[in-house]
């Protein structure tokens, strides 16, 4: 497991380090760097697709999603250095450097690999389509009568960067058109699903966290597309489609799918998990990311919901679903970084002025305006 990240030069950051946990959750102010963080952990991945490549190029716009533009945009911009550090530390006292460099065209738009780790590095990999890596962009894709499909081999596709392969996903699995990851894992399984198919653990995810959903998912093969189609639970016959179900829906499905399909060791980042969900949901579904990494995995989150934090902090102070040694929440200020622990009670180790008390402050100011009047 990476316990420890350590940034430098890059963005916002001129030399930051993180302390990392099974689960991870990142909040605070606009701009404060936590998309940084996320970036971060992104570009090593895509270092590792670098490997061995011509020029060792590792692209900043495009693969993971990522637009960061030219390569003199990602640097920091009082760094004395023309190279972007990062590094990460593992759990036996493990050290994996990544190293990154400023091509001479600083409008390029790409960076060079100029060291890289000997040792895979948990979670990140060697292959760039190893499942075992998976990163949900706050920009995931809203209601869609259809939806892309992967080339990739089936075993390796995963619901992609913006959920758009989370109808092929569910389809597959409902064939035996892969080998691995057909049924999800015993630790994360709802009782009140049927069976512990992917399909039927993800209706019965959804159905708690989002509002009760039958799920038919399918592969269109003549257009190459996928669909995903949704009804009342017990009613055969009637589909919906997503654009009449709001976008709370399609946002939500693919974190919860691709929590379902990890693997002990697997490295998820999500960002943004609340999008579009009522607060009920939002906390049920930090409740579900906390399960999943008491699994195994490592999980970060960037949120800004209160929501999501105190659903994960009722999983462990209600559920047991992880201790509290793993987890932890950094806060991200204007010009700090905080980290807040939590104990095996859910309750924070501090208060920092700033962090989700938007709701005591705009309350206390209505208690004033009230007697004013």
């Amino acid at each position: 497991m990476i316990t420890s990240l350590e940034i430098r030069s890059f963005k916002r950051f001129k030399a930051e380090s993180f302390d990392l946990r099974p689960l991870t959750v990142l909040t605070g102010v606009n701009g404060g760097g936590k998309s940084t963080v996320i970036q971060s952990l992104l570009l090593t991945r895509l270092a590792e697709a670098a490997r061995g490549t011509a020029g060792d190029a590792v692209r900043l716009n495009g693969p993971l999603g990522l637009a960061l533009g030219e390569a003199r945009d990602v640097l920091n911009w009082t760094a004395d250095t023309r190279e972007i550090t990062v590094r990460l530390g593992g759990s036996n006292g493990e050290s994996w450097v990544y190293v990154l460099g400023l091509p001479d065209s600083e409008q390029a738009l790409h960076l060079q690999a100029l060291r890289l780790p000997v040792q895979s590095v948990p979670g990140v990999g060697r292959d760039v389509r190893d499942p075992a890596f998976t990163y949900l962009c706050a920009e995931r894709l809203g209601p869609r009568d259809t939806l892309a499909v992967s080339a990739e081999e089936p075993d390796r596709i995963g619901v992609g960067v913006r959920g758009e392969y989370t109808a092929q996903v569910l389809a597959l699995r409902d064939t035996r058109a892969v080998t691995s990851r057909r049924t999800v894992r015993e630790p994360l399984r709802s009782p009140e699903a049927a069976g512990p198919q992917l399909r039927l653990q993800a209706e019965a995810w959804a159905s708690q966290i989002i509002r009760p959903l039958r799920i038919t998912a399918q592969v269109a093969v003549g257009i190459m597309a996928g669909t995903i189609r949704f009804g009342e639970p017990g009613l055969t016959g009637e589909e919906i489609r997503p654009v009449n179900t709001g976008f709370g829906v399609s946002y939500a499905l693919p974190v919860i799918v691709a929590g379902l399909l990890t693997e002990p060791g697997d490295l998820l980042i999500v960002e943004n998990p609340e999008a579009h969900l009522h607060p009920a949901g939002q906390s049920r579904l930090g409740r579900f990311l906390a399960r999943v990494a008491g699994s195994g995995v490592q999980v970060v989150v960037e949120t800004h919901s209160d929501h999501v934090l105190n659903g994960a902090r009722l999983a462990v102070a209600q559920d047991r679903a992880i201790l509290a040694k793993d987890m932890i929440t950094h806060y991200f200020d204007n010009d700090q970084v905080l980290p807040v622990g939590i104990n095996d009670k859910g309750e924070l180790s501090h208060w920092p002025s700033g962090f989700f008390d938007q709701i005591e402050t705009d309350l206390g100011r209505l208690a004033r305006a009230r007697r004013g009047k």
